[in-house]
């Protein structure tokens, strides 16, 4: 048996039932300070979730009769946290390329999508959960993002994921479609909307799928946008044999008939401050609409990101020149973007293991300039805008989805955690793939092993 397959075995077996979670009930949260993300935070009051929404929240708010009461004893209450871009339900163990379905080979790129990569039982899940998080956008990798910290641990087997183990020759160019997860304890199906970008990256990681040359990166770029413009008006043509050879399959050219249309975005990894400028430039002329990631050099070309309009998402420990692309790196990136106007969205590690870094990670920006409201809007409610979620959550307003978070302290600060997490309105369990390691080896028998041993 290989070393791989050995620790993908020793990985599922890990992954223990967790606990169904209860239906939805009526449960009033009291004593707590309310953050909506939304507006003011209210200091003391109470906040109502019924049939798996907010039904009201305030100082003064009644309790229903016979409803749960959960005694927040100050602390405080939020959205459920929104991971920005992770590879969470589609990736399992990040040195065993049997595991992840986070990347496309060489048969597609555009069309890709990740989506069907969802594992709804991924024990990563109950993992982000505990941390707060409740839900995720989920996108695909390319080979690396040439700069920041977010996919480092990643790189190494991206590269042979995207690069062709077998021989399947360069990387693509579009990395593929990303989705948007809920993270529902027991739900078989977690997907709450597919589709919603394709990711391509400029800069060094760009260059090596054009062929070493960021300007062949762009060229190619353009070159399959205007041929998706063409093959969407074209299509029977196409069909018959009577139009002219395009440079991307018939799946990757539908694909990008969206992002040509401007219904969805390209989401473009990208850290140089001349990258940036050429991704805006790219969108401007090519009338499409973007997402930035990454964007460690971000803070010298803010004003004109706010200007385009476009939203970023940034890792805020990228704060060290480890390649030339992000030798601007700095920790005031997220605050600098912040003051100049830009939507910030602020990211942990991509790695599953580790979003619980997100609300650190605003923290941390926190602690370098970005206003405490931006930075708790940064991981609830401007990532879910980004993604087109912020009509049903990402704050606690009347009606929304009842994804909400009772913390023993500040979200933000390391030593806090989260008491309860709900989504949609039903209490998840404290049930991940550590909890459940703990407890089954805590207890000894008379022979003082543990029950597993036995």
């Amino acid at each position: 048996m290989t070393r791989s397959l050995l620790l993908a075995s020793a990985a599922c077996a890990l992954a223990l039932p967790l606990a169904l979670p209860a239906t939805a009930q009526t449960v009033a949260i009291v004593n707590a300070r309310i953050e909506p993300v939304s507006s003011a935070a209210i200091p003391s009051g109470t906040l109502v979730i019924k049939d798996g929404k907010i039904a009201a929240l305030g100082p003064n708010v009644a309790i229903p009769a016979g409803a749960t009461v959960i005694d927040a004893k100050g602390g405080v209450v939020t959205p459920g946290l929104v991971a920005s871009s992770s590879n969470l339900s589609a990736s399992e163990i990040g040195g065993v390329r049997e595991t992840r379905d986070d990347g496309t080979g060489s048969a597609l790129s555009a069309a890709f999508d990740i989506s069907y990569s969802v594992n709804p039982a991924s024990p990563m899940i109950g993992l982000a959960r505990d941390g707060g998080v409740t839900s995720s956008a989920v996108v695909p990798v390319l080979s690396g993002t040439g700069g920041g910290a977010s996919e480092h641990a990643d790189d190494g087997v991206v590269e042979e994921m995207t690069a062709g183990k077998d021989g399947a020759g360069d990387p693509p160019l579009f990395g593929g479609q990303a989705a948007f997860i809920r993270l529902k304890a027991g739900s078989p199906d977690i997907v709450e909307a597919a589709k919603l970008a394709v990711t391509v990256s400029l800069g060094e990681s760009g260059a090596r799928a054009a062929g070493g040359s960021r300007g062949a990166d762009l060229v190619l770029i353009r070159s399959a946008l205007e041929d998706a413009r063409a093959f969407a008006s074209r299509r029977a043509a196409f069909e018959q044999g009577a139009t002219r050879d395009f440079g991307l399959s018939r799946l990757d050219l539908a694909a990008l008939i969206p992002v040509v249309q401007g219904k969805t975005p390209l989401l473009i990894r990208v850290s140089r401050a001349a990258d940036i400028r050429q991704a805006l430039k790219l969108a401007a002329e090519e009338k499409i609409k973007i997402i930035l990631e990454g964007v460690e050099e971000g803070w010298m070309v803010a004003a004109e990101i706010a200007k385009a309009g476009v939203p970023v998402i940034v890792d805020p420990q990228a704060d060290l020149p480890d390649s030339f692309e992000a030798l601007g790196s700095r920790l005031d990136n997220a605050a600098r973007l912040n003051a100049a106007g830009v939507s910030v969205a602020i990211n942990g590690a991509r790695d599953f293991n580790n979003l619980r870094q997100e609300r650190l990670n605003a923290g941390l920006a926190v602690a370098n300039g970005l206003p405490y409201a931006a930075g708790l809007a940064s991981v609830t409610l401007t990532p879910a805008k980004i993604w087109g979620q912020d009509g049903k959550i990402g704050s606690l307003d009347v009606g929304k989805v009842a994804d909400v978070v009772v913390w023993n302290g500040d979200p933000l600060e390391t030593t806090s955690w989260p008491l309860n997490v709900f989504v949609g309105g039903v209490e998840q369990p404290k049930d991940s793939r550590q909890t459940q390691l703990r407890d089954r080896y805590a207890t000894t028998d008379a022979s003082g092993y543990p029950p597993a041993y036995r």
